[in-house]
């Protein structure tokens, strides 16, 4: 049992409440309390405190339901691989009810692992996001956190790794195998490193405006090289943000 689940349950037996009418009083169904109750079942601060007050208890704050709780309850090492799992698998389809009854238990347990209301709460803190090579393919997930509704200022739908094709970057320190985190933006942004599509092909560039009209991409492998593009000739994927690597 988690602690808000154990904190609901005494508080509701302490005022002599069923189940059934705390879920009445509270507007939830009653096996929705019940998996609250569990801790099998993450519910908002805010909905947890209105069900506290509800039954009676005024004195918690906003300090007593954080994401401690949710953390003290799920081990991150096992959810990570599942979430990024769950996010790669394309949705179930509905089947009639009788398909259901028969169905393996290797189905169920796939089944439990992409409805798990542990990986349905954590998606509110915690995305996974794609790693995606040159042709932009996913080959490889990270869990991220989300602040404020962002990733680096970024749509958490959005955003994505690039795993660095080649050395062509690495005197502004992204090597081959490195993985630059991207933010979109449509427009070149003056001295951002960005990812572009020039000539029919991807690239980690840096950019430097020399005019409303011309860029220059810039490269540094052995020695530091530049190209003069024209604006319309550059379709911007977005920006660099961050670059992570693997000791």
């Amino acid at each position: 049992m988690s602690r808000l689940g154990d904190l609901l349950r005494t508080e509701r037996l302490r005022q002599n409440m069923t189940l059934k009418q705390v879920a009445r009083k509270c507007g939830v169904s009653e096996s929705y309390l019940q998996a609250v109750e569990a801790g099998t079942r993450i519910i908002p601060d805010d909905q947890a405190r209105r069900i506290l007050k509800k039954i009676g208890l005024r004195e918690q704050t906003e300090a007593d339901f954080s994401l401690d709780d949710i953390a003290a309850t799920v081990d991150l090492a096992q959810v990570q691989p599942q979430m990024a799992k769950a996010v790669a698998q394309p949705k179930p389809k509905k089947v009639p009810e009788d398909s259901q009854k028969v169905a393996s238990s290797d189905s169920e347990s796939k089944e439990a692992v992409v409805g798990s209301v542990w990986l349905d709460a954590l998606q509110s803190v915690l995305k996974s996001v794609p790693v995606m090579n040159a042709v932009l393919q996913p080959v490889d997930h990270r869990l991220l956190p989300i602040q404020n509704g962002k990733i680096e200022g970024g749509n958490p739908d959005k955003v994505f790794y690039f795993l660095a094709p080649d050395d062509s970057m690495r005197g502004f320190r992204i090597h081959q195998g490195d993985l630059a985190l991207i933010v979109p933006a449509q427009s070149p942004i003056d001295g951002a490193v960005m990812l572009v599509e020039y000539n029919q092909h991807r690239y980690l560039r840096k950019i430097k405006r020399i005019s409303d009209t011309s860029l220059m991409l810039q490269s540094y492998d052995r020695e530091y090289d530049a190209v003069t593009v024209s604006v319309h000739e550059l379709n911007c994927i977005g920006r660099v943000c961050r670059v992570e690597f693997t000791l």
